[in-house]
């Protein structure tokens, strides 16, 4: 629930001797180095998380685990994280071992707070490297995946890939605004699976599904015997996606009593279980999701504004389907491929006549209608239960439009872009098709 888009880079300190703890923690906190510290190897390892942004500096000798079992345990956990051993007089042997498994560097005691300072500078300048390496090979991965889950070759598709793929492995509270069936939980889900919260729990909850009286349960979670019929503990949905992602659909019918709660929850990463008074620590990324304009809610008092900035430090906005008709073709064929293997059918040839009713087809139910479409295609039905009403659909003007539109970024995706292969084949002059590039905003393929 932190909305910090990167963790910053901070120094755990493992020291058992606590002046000397005291000691490393000024000397850095001069140089504005934030740092942390702890006694044992054990508390060490219970503050790293899968997405810890520092570095470690361990003494060897320590009650229970020692460095090097520390050394060792984090190396198994994340082999990028730099370790610095302290080591006592005459320790050398031990720290030239401590080197060959992986340490990062060794600082013999006593050692000076200029040292102290200039190593851990060092390290963490590596470790910063070294997560933005792995956040940029993250985001090539994720885009390329993310182009066999966000389908379509429309501008507006092109931006949302971009968008998540820049924010995904990032803390950000992120709202999707999108009608009905625009792909709201598909876009929240890739967040979380290009993320480093996809080990972990994602939690998905219906606001708009839920009774009133059951919600705060449901989110919050309840001890034995809160309240009538509770037999036993309940873990709410919150508390269940600890190091994980919580989706909060149609968050716009969240009822005003518990979007105070929520926030309260937001802003102090802590949630009570109804019948408690403990506080239990959380770290969930919210995604939030609506079909509604909540920042016109919050002005007319049906929706907290400060709830809405605190869920809104991203927003993705999925346009209507009727907005991207040149996607129409390229998802269609995807449902439909997947509509004959789940029916064990051949897919049906898309002839040129299915292909222009479903150009010229309105789409209020959106990409969910079109995968109900290709589940009727698939199975030989006719593709709409009834003719579309005269003045529903666009104009014949526009499902020209819109046709050519695809016709154009296809040929353009086959020729990588290249205007004069494009214009080759289709027997169009350059600076005809220049124009029309221009005119339908073709610019990303092209």
């Amino acid at each position: 629930m932190y909305d910090t888009i990167a963790a910053p880079l901070s120094v755990l300190i493992v020291e058992d001797d606590p002046h000397v703890l005291l000691g490393c923690q000024q000397a850095l906190a001069l140089e504005d180095i934030p740092s942390e510290g702890v006694t044992t190897a054990e508390a060490a390892l219970a503050k790293i998380a899968d997405d810890f942004a520092g570095i470690v500096i361990s003494d060897i000798r320590l009650p229970g685990m020692d460095g090097l079992g520390l050394l060792s345990a984090l190396k198994q956990k994340d082999a990028t994280v730099p370790v610095v051993l302290i080591t006592g007089h005459g320790d050398i042997s031990m720290a030239v071992r401590a080197m060959r498994e992986g340490a990062y560097d060794f600082m013999e005691k006593p050692f000076s707070p200029e040292r102290l300072v200039e190593v851990s500078r060092r390290a963490l300048e590596q470790r910063s490297l070294a997560r933005e390496v792995s956040s940029l090979r993250r985001q090539l991965a994720g885009r390329q995946a993310l182009e066999a889950r966000i389908i379509g070759r429309s501008a507006a598709m092109h931006r949302l890939r971009e968008l998540i793929s820049n924010v995904a492995d990032t803390s950000a509270n992120v709202l999707i605004e999108g009608e009905t069936g625009t792909g709201k939980e598909l876009v929240a889900r890739c967040l979380h699976d290009f993320s480093r919260r996809q080990q972990h729990a994602f939690v998905a909850l219906n606001c708009g599904g839920l009774p009133e009286n059951l919600f705060e349960s449901e989110i919050f979670g309840h001890e034995a015997h809160a309240f009538t019929g509770a037999g036993k503990r309940r873990i709410g949905k919150i508390e269940h996606a600890h190091q994980g992602t919580l989706f909060l659909d149609e968050v716009e019918s969240m009822p005003i009593s518990l979007q105070i709660k929520l926030l309260r929850v937001l802003q102090e990463h802590s949630v009570e279980r109804l019948g408690s008074n403990q506080p239990i620590a959380v770290d969930c990324r919210v995604i939030a999701a609506t079909k509604a304009d909540l920042a016109e809610q919050g002005r007319e008092g049906r929706f907290r504004s400060d709830l809405y900035y605190r869920l809104n430090v991203v927003t993705l906005e999925l346009p209507p389907l009727r907005e991207r008709r040149e996607d129409i073709p390229l998802l269609f064929e995807h449902f439909l491929q997947q509509s004959s293997l789940r029916f064990d059918r051949p897919a049906p040839a898309l002839d040129r006549s299915t292909l222009s009713s479903l150009m010229a087809h309105d789409w209020p139910g959106n990409v969910r209608e079109l995968r109900n479409v290709a589940e009727r295609f698939a199975l030989g039905l006719p593709i709409f239960k009834k003719s579309v009403p005269d003045g529903s659909g666009p104009s014949f003007a526009e499902a020209v439009e819109a046709f050519e539109r695809t016709l154009l970024a296809e040929a353009l995706e086959r020729h990588n872009g290249n205007l004069s292969q494009t214009s080759v084949s289709l027997g169009m002059a350059k600076t005809t098709l220049f124009d029309k590039v221009k005119k339908y905003g073709l610019g990303n393929q092209a």
